[in-house]
């Protein structure tokens, strides 16, 4: 059995499927797209990152990273 969704992965996952029910692919997708948004909004090389926005990258990347693994 797999653990639930958090509420942030949760919220992800039904603005896009629109309360149907995701497939696997799907959620593949959605956890690629919210990586690069990460990796556009705050890219790992910018040194600022983690005084700017890396927490909002590290948030990003866990969701992609627990959509990817339900």
């Amino acid at each position: 059995m797999t653990k639930p969704l958090s509420p942030a992965a949760a919220a992800v996952l039904d603005a896009v499927c629109n309360n149907t029910e995701p497939d696997c692919d799907t959620q593949h997708i959605i956890a690629a797209a919210l990586r690069a948004v990460a990796d556009q909004v705050v890219p790992e090389e910018d040194p600022w990152a983690h005084y700017k926005l890396g927490t909002v990258r590290r948030k990003l990347l866990v969701i992609a990273a627990e959509l990817e693994d339900h």
